[in-house]
């Protein structure tokens, strides 16, 4: 006995017809050249989709407003939940703006961005972001909530502002949600 191992499937002698030239070249397109490209069909709300383009302005839009119904109070930098909330939203605004620029160069020259090093990181980046964005959200509706219900305290402060603002800011992530699970499953897949 060898020591050798064997496969474990045998190879059949059966002939594999070949493709005559005219055949070849109707089945490569009407320059005679094969087509390369294998592309599988993009899945909305995949990076270099209208869908996520939307998605994108969606959470730019609503980070925006967030941000802007908080800045415009006058005592918000005095609670250091507001300060953050200001602070993540803001970064929402600059990675959501910068995706949205991404996927309209993607959409304008028909580019798929479907390398896995790029979906990486939206990945990473929808992860951190979205993170900020909950946690900062959360923090602003407990102290929405602390100044409203329990100190009773709406007629010396902006209640009304700071509830907008943390409403927006749920809004935000609510729309980044879709766009971080759609590029994780993206990378779990392939």
């Amino acid at each position: 006995m060898s020591s050798r191992s064997h496969p474990a499937v045998h190879p059949l002698d059966v002939e594999i017809p070949q493709l005559t030239e005219p055949a070849a070249a109707a089945a490569a397109g009407n320059d005679g050249r094969p087509d390369d490209r294998v592309r599988m069909k993009d899945i909305q709300g995949m990076p270099g989709t209208p869908t996520n383009l939307a998605l994108r302005l969606f959470q730019f839009a609503f980070a925006a407003v967030s941000v802007a119904v908080m800045a415009a109070t006058s005592d918000f930098p005095s609670v250091t939940a507001f300060r953050y909330l200001v602070a993540a939203l803001s970064l929402q605004c600059l990675w959501s703006l910068s995706l949205a620029i991404v996927d309209i160069y993607a959409l304008l020259v028909k580019r798929s961005l479907r390398n896995p090093r790029i979906v990486a990181v939206f990945t990473i980046g929808d992860g951190i972001t979205s993170t900020l964005t909950f946690a900062a959200a959360c923090a602003s509706a407990g102290i929405t909530v602390l100044i409203g219900n329990d100190f009773n305290n709406c007629s010396q402060n902006h209640c009304t502002r700071f509830e907008t603002s943390t409403a927006m800011a749920f809004v935000s992530w609510f729309a980044v949600s879709p766009s971080f699970f759609l590029n994780f499953w993206y990378l779990a897949s392939g």
